[in-house]
């Protein structure tokens, strides 16, 4: 064989790797983001993809072993459709009452997830006060002090 034809059948099987590394490497890319009632509805449809689903955390069900670092817990929405979870993996620090969960993972059975990566964020932390509240001589006073200090 010629040296660049050497070349070329080394740089596709390069080429091809990397292709194939990418794709195995990031399954998120290719999953579906659903809500939670259409996930329990729709579960056997869902069954062999990668998901991503979120939900309210209901502390009451969490259960953690330490030992086998399995976390075990339920999500619900607002029309309180409930999902199971499992999780094998480190506890999130702020895992309590109020916290929305962020899950990627599949389905296993009826009613039960299997959690690749648990995420928590809480809404309150980031919302602003309501204007209703809001107090522009408050805010105008505090300004004119912080441009005093300068």
């Amino acid at each position: 064989m010629k040296k660049n034809t050497l070349v070329m059948i080394g740089g596709f099987v390069i080429a091809a790797a990397i292709v194939f590394l990418l794709m195995a490497a990031t399954p998120g890319s290719s999953g579906v983001e659903l809500k939670l009632k259409d996930l329990l509805e729709n579960q056997e449809k869902y069954k062999d993809d990668f998901v991503t689903v979120e939900g309210l955390l209901i502390e009451e069900s969490i259960v953690w072993n330490s030992s086998d670092i399995e976390l075990k817990f339920d999500i619900k929405d607002n029309e309180e459709n409930k999902l199971h979870v499992i999780y094998n993996g480190v506890k999130p620090d702020n895992f309590s009452e109020g916290v929305i969960v962020i899950l990627q993972g599949h389905v296993d059975k009826k009613d039960t997830f299997i959690a690749e990566s648990v995420k928590t964020r809480c809404p309150s932390k980031y919302e602003g006060e309501d204007m209703e509240n809001y107090d522009p001589e408050l805010h105008k006073n505090k300004l004119d002090q912080t441009t005093d200090k300068k």
